[in-house]
């Protein structure tokens, strides 16, 4: 037997007969490496790049709209990274004294620092620069706008679950770093504005118990404001956490690619493959032109609507505040909660002062919230008891205790965002400041509430509607008169496809229902877990409304018991109630599937 040598790594096949053994040209079109760009082969022959290119590019993606949500986030911080780039090569980080000497007019003869007069050329001497600084700060907004998006769509359709916890905490650790890079960005121009905004980062730091004032001589390097802020803004803006957040995002989508991406309940999706369109030439072709259309939409939103003009406010001036002065929207819940915190929360012990009017509102508040959303899947877990590999996704509808809290704690925001702008609701409203600071204070407790009871009462009564229309179908509005001289609407039954997504889904039963957590033969089911945690199961579970089974449709078009059958109780009774109406219809859906038994195993 003949033999021929393979390079390694070169993608060339070999095929042996009885006789033979013959080594398969990798431009042959029916070829496995045919996809493959010639020009790369000898990057291939050295790195074996082939193999771990056709994985990537068979790699299938689902599609729908709200995918797009993290794609915008991903897109705006490629244009923040392209324009920050392009300002550093003018901008100076530092507070060196010097005279204005530009082309505005206003400003001429004026003190300021480097940090100044820096932004100041930039907007009015360089060539584009004004574009620039505006597209920065608008893609930096949409940055953080798409990261919160894409994080309530992860959190409302269930998204977050085994085994994507990590992924989840890694997309909590990046909006975090978005924040805290957004301030650091807007804190460097040093006008007025900006001044007022690191004045305040001071006294927030100083109010941090024993420790505030050593905190804050080491990060101002002495009194306030002191040369030191500004460099070192402009280190951890431009070089530090840049870096952080290139690195969280290279592993999240990581993470994607190794779980797989979820996918919405349709016919033929399961948890074991991903309907979709693989990257090449699909996907790819849609994801680039959808970077240029948010390109462009950044782009004609900084050239049409103005941000932050520096020049408006003046130099930086520790005597002076700006009038009306509020943080970007993303720390509005932080300066809304110094704003609603009462006085007496400052006292002096032992000779100290602790202000946690400040501290509770600033130092604390804004990790606690991060905390909160990094621990939820963990804690979801942990109450419902669920253990299963989860990629399919919810609809917020059928999770309506994690839907009610989702948006229980939106309207705590937006009582601190309002907040924020206390004084300016009283001047223009024409009401006291005191009595407005009073309402919100009651509503940032009052409002969740109702809010969650709405929402969770919303999502319940849906529910019921989506069992109505699969037991009785679509409302036709056409009345019939039987001989016996009844009348009754007409429905139209559903077909198989659209009745999936009604009744794909799983209804868990809270922890330890039975009394003692006990099954019908006595014994304990396991992860029955403690009181406090059944309670917690029941309180997310104990309103579940089941989805119509194959009995109870039978028993609604065959027999006319669709009515005895609307509530849980009664569908609980039906014998086949552990299989789902979903099961019946079978055809996949249009598009690339990709199987993947990830998991399978443990389901």
């Amino acid at each position: 037997m003949s033999s021929t040598h393979v390079p390694q790594g070169a993608g060339h096949l070999r095929r042996e007969s009885a006789s033979t053994t013959t080594a398969i040209d990798p431009t042959d079109q029916a070829s496995a490496d045919a996809r493959f760009p010639k020009v790369l082969s000898p990057v291939d022959d050295r790195t074996g790049l082939a193999k771990a290119m056709r994985f990537g590019l068979k790699k299938v993606f689902p599609d729908h709209w709200s995918f797009l949500l993290g794609e915008v986030a991903m897109y705006s911080m490629i244009i923040a990274l392209i324009t920050g780039t392009f300002l550093t090569f003018w901008f100076v980080p530092s507070l060196g004294h010097v005279t204005y000497d530009g082309s505005y007019v206003p400003l001429k003869g004026i003190g300021m620092s480097e940090a100044y007069k820096s932004t100041l050329d930039i907007s009015f001497d360089v060539k584009g620069g004004l574009l620039m600084r505006q597209l920065h700060h608008w893609s930096a907004l949409f940055f953080i706008v798409g990261v919160a998006l894409h994080a309530a769509r992860v959190f409302f359709t269930g998204a977050f679950r085994k085994p994507r916890e990590i992924n989840w905490v890694i997309g909590v650790v990046m909006s975090l770093l978005a924040a805290i890079e957004g301030f650091a960005g807007y804190s460097l121009p040093d006008d007025l504005l900006s001044g007022t905004g690191i004045r305040a980062m001071n006294g927030f730091m100083m109010s941090a118990p024993v420790i505030g004032t050593w905190m804050t001589f080491f990060v101002f390097g002495g009194e306030f404001p002191g040369e030191a802020i500004i460099p070192r803004l402009y280190i951890v803006h431009v070089l530090l956490i840049p870096a952080i957040l290139v690195g969280l995002f290279v592993a999240h989508l990581a993470l994607v690619v190794i779980h797989k991406h979820t996918q919405y309940p349709g016919p033929g999706r399961t948890n074991n493959n991903v309907v979709g369109f693989p990257v090449m030439p699909v996907y790819a072709a849609k994801a680039g032109g959808f970077f240029f259309v948010v390109f462009g939409i950044t782009a004609l939103v900084s050239a049409l609507v103005q941000i932050n003009p520096v020049w408006v406010y003046g130099p930086y001036d520790p005597t002076q505040v700006t009038a009306g002065s509020q943080p970007d929207f993303y720390m509005w819940f932080s300066d809304g909660a110094l704003r609603l915190l009462p006085g007496w929360l400052e006292f002096e012990i032992f000779g100290t002062v602790w202000s946690m009017n400040i501290f509770l509102g600033s130092l604390l508040l804004l990790p606690l919230v991060w905390l909160i959303l990094g621990i939820y899947p963990f804690v979801e877990a942990w109450v419902t008891g669920d253990k299963r590999e989860h990629h399919l996704l919810d609809r917020p509808r059928n999770a309506p205790t994690r839907t009610a809290v989702g948006l229980a704690a939106i309207s705590m925001y937006v009582v601190l965002a309002l907040a924020t702008i206390n004084d300016i609701l009283a001047i223009k409203l024409q009401l006291s400041i005191n009595d407005i600071t009073m309402f919100f204070r009651l509503m940032f407790f009052v409002l969740p509430v109702i809010v969650f009871f709405l929402t969770k009462r919303l999502c319940l009564s849906l529910q019921r509607h989506d069992r109505e229309k699969v037991l009785h179908g679509h409302e036709t509005g056409r009345i019939v008169r039987t001989p016996e001289g009844r009348f009754f609407e007409v429905h139209e039954p559903m077909d198989e496809y659209e009745r999936w997504a009604l009744v794909q889904h799983d209804t868990p039963r809270p922890l330890g229902l039975e009394s003692g957590g006990v099954d019908e033969h006595g014994v304990r089911r396991p992860g029955g877990g403690s009181g406090a945690r059944n309670a917690l199961s029941r309180f997310y579970y104990k309103d579940a409304i089941a989805p119509v089974t194959p009995a109870e449709l039978a028993a609604a078009h065959h027999h006319g018991e669709h009515e005895a059958l609307d509530t849980p109780d009664a569908a609980a009774g039906i014998e086949q109630h552990s299989e789902s109406v979903s099961d019946v219809p079978g055809a996949p859906a249009a598009g690339h599937v990709e199987d993947d038994s990830i998991g399978a195993g443990r389901r």
